[in-house]
C-alpha cells in the first residue's frame, strides 16, 4: 500500500502555520513567558532546536529561575544528543526541587539512551508518583525491554536496594495497567454541586431528558448518551458534576484511570480501552467518565511511535460505536489541558459538547461555601461574606480554606476539650493566606485562545476573560 504523504504534508502544514502564528505573537509581546514556553515547544516538536534554545534563553533573561525553562534547554540538549550536559542540567533541577516530576522523566529517558534501564527505573518510578498523568508507555517499553539484562556496573548514585526496587516497580507497572475498572453507584446528585447550571442544562439535554422522553427523544431522531467534554482550571468540578450525572439518575458510574488503560505491551492498551466501554455497555444507562482525557486522547502528530497512535485510533473507533452499540452510554471526559487533544475527538459523535468549566461566580461559590459547612460545627455563617472574598477561587480552593479553619478549630478544641464552631472570621483569616490557583492555567490558556483558537474552540475562555478577538 502506497504511502499516504498528503496526510504528513497537511500535518506538516498546520505546525508551520501555528509557529508562524506564534512567532507572529512573540513580535507584538516578545517578553511574554507563557507565549516564550509555547512556542520554544512547539519548536521541539519540529526540532528546531535553535529557535527552542533561543525562546527558553529569552524566559531565564526575564526570571532566572524558571524551571519549567531550564527544563527545555534541558530537552533540547538532549535532543541534540548531548546527554552529557542535559544530565547535568537535569539533575540539578531535581535537587533544587525534588518534586520536579517532569524532571525526573527526563532523567529516565536520559539514562536510557545511556544504557542503564535500573536507573531508568528509577527515575521512572519517582517520575510518575509525583504526577501520574506523565505516564509514558514507550518509555516503559523501552526500560523493560532487556529486564534480564541489568548494568554490568551499576551507577553509584544507585544502591543495591534501589535498583532492586527499581526493577520491582517495573512488575508492578502491569499489575496496576490490568487493575479492572469498577462500576459504582454514586450517591452525589446535582443538588451537590454548586452553581454551574449551564452546564447542568447541557448534561441533562444529553443523557437525563432523554432517558425521561424515550419516545419523544425516539421521534426526532435522537439517540440516547454521546460525549461530552468538559474543559478548565483544576479543582472546578469537573470530576463531581460527572458523578453527580450518574447520581442524578441513579445510573452507573465507571471512572477510567490512565493506569487501567495504559500498558507495557503492544496491544494491551487497546484491549483495556475495549474492555472499559464493554463494560459500560454491558451495565447501560451508564456514565463512562475518563479523567485526564488529554493522555488517553492525545494530539497523534505528537507520536511518532505506531502503539500509542494505535490505542488512540482504538479510543475513536470506540467512541464511534464501530465495534458495540453506545446507546445509554454518556461517555464523559475531563481535562486540564485540552490544547493536548487530538481534534478528531471533537467531531460529531464523539465529543460533540465541548463544555468550559470555569471557576465558580460568586453566586456559585456562596451555594458551595453553604453545601461544605453542612455536617460541620458552623457559628454564624455569612456565605455572602466568604463568597466576595474568594474571586477566581475554584471550589478545589474554597475547600482547601475549610480545611485551614477545620485545623486551626480542631488545634482549639483539643487543648479546650470541647467542640469548638467555625465563625465566618476563622473562615476569612484562612482564605487571606491563600490565592487562586486557577490563575496559572488562565495564563496558558489565554495565550492559546488568542493565537490557537481553530474553530472557535476557546471562545469562553476568551469571553470568561472579557477579551474579544
Amino acid at each position: 500500500m502506497p504511502f499516504d504523504f498528503s496526510a504528513n504534508r497537511d500535518t506538516d502544514f498546520i505546525m508551520i502555520s501555528r509557529l508562524n502564528s506564534l512567532r507572529e505573537a512573540l513580535a507584538v509581546s516578545p517578553q511574554n513567558i507563557p507565549l516564550l514556553l509555547m512556542f520554544g515547544h512547539a519548536c521541539l516538536d519540529e526540532l528546531s532546536f535553535e529557535e527552542a534554545r533561543a525562546a527558553f534563553d529569552r524566559i531565564l533573561q526575564s526570571d532566572a529561575a524558571h524551571e519549567e525553562a531550564k527544563l527545555g534547554i534541558a530537552r533540547v540538549l538532549y535532543l541534540s544528543g548531548n546527554t552529557s550536559e542535559a544530565v547535568v542540567r537535569a539533575e540539578s533541577l531535581t535537587k533544587a526541587n525534588p518534586s520536579f516530576a517532569e524532571a525526573w522523566m527526563l532523567l529516565s529517558r536520559l539514562a536510557v539512551a545511556e544504557g542503564d534501564r535500573a536507573l531508568a527505573a528509577q527515575y521512572y518510578q519517582r517520575a510518575i508518583k509525583l504526577s501520574p498523568g506523565l505516564s509514558d508507555p514507550a518509555l516503559e517499553r523501552d526500560i523493560q525491554s532487556d529486564q534480564t539484562a541489568k548494568p554490568a556496573t551499576p551507577a553509584a548514585s544507585v544502591t543495591p536496594d534501589v535498583e532492586s526496587d527499581a526493577w520491582e516497580f517495573l512488575g508492578e507497572l502491569e499489575k496496576e495497567s490490568n487493575s479492572a475498572p469498577d462500576v459504582q453507584k454514586p450517591e452525589v446528585s446535582f443538588a451537590n454541586v454548586g452553581g454551574m447550571e449551564n452546564i447542568k442544562e447541557e448534561i441533562r439535554m444529553k443523557i437525563i431528558y432523554p432517558l425521561q422522553n424515550r419516545a419523544l427523544f425516539k421521534a426526532y431522531g435522537k439517540k440516547i448518551g454521546g460525549g461530552v467534554l468538559l474543559y478548565g482550571p483544576p479543582g472546578c468540578g469537573k470530576t463531581l458534576i460527572s458523578k453527580a450525572t450518574a447520581g442524578e439518575i441513579q445510573a452507573n458510574f465507571i471512572s477510567i484511570g490512565i493506569h487501567q488503560i495504559l500498558d507495557l505491551y503492544v496491544g494491551n492498551s487497546e484491549k483495556n480501552l475495549h474492555r472499559s466501554f464493554q463494560l459500560a455497555r454491558d451495565n447501560a444507562p451508564a456514565i463512562l467518565f475518563f479523567d485526564e482525557v488529554d493522555a488517553l486522547a492525545a494530539d497523534r502528530k505528537d507520536f511518532r511511535e505506531s502503539a500509542i497512535r494505535t490505542m488512540i485510533n482504538q479510543f475513536l473507533a470506540e467512541m464511534d460505536g464501530n465495534i458495540g452499540s453506545n446507546e445509554g452510554i454518556l461517555i464523559l471526559g475531563a481535562t486540564n489541558a485540552p490544547w493536548h487533544l487530538d481534534a478528531a475527538f471533537r467531531r460529531p459523535g464523539r465529543f460533540d459538547r465541548i463544555i468550559f468549566v470555569p471557576p465558580p461566580d460568586e453566586p456559585a461559590r456562596e451555594a458551595i461555601v453553604e453545601i461544605l459547612a453542612r455536617d460541620k460545627p458552623v457559628k454564624r455563617l455569612d456565605a455572602k461574606a466568604l463568597a466576595k472574598r474568594t474571586k477566581d477561587f475554584s471550589g478545589a480552593d474554597i475547600q482547601s480554606i475549610f480545611d485551614v479553619a477545620t485545623e486551626r478549630a480542631l488545634a482549639r478544641a483539643m487543648k479546650e476539650g470541647r467542640v469548638v464552631p467555625l465563625t465566618t472570621e476563622d473562615l476569612l483569616q484562612a482564605s487571606k493566606g491563600m490565592k487562586p490557583s486557577t490563575r496559572a492555567w488562565f495564563e496558558s490558556a489565554k495565550n492559546y485562545a488568542l493565537y490557537a483558537n481553530q474553530g472557535g474552540f476557546y471562545d469562553d475562555v476568551l469571553s470568561f476573560l472579557g477579551i474579544r478577538k
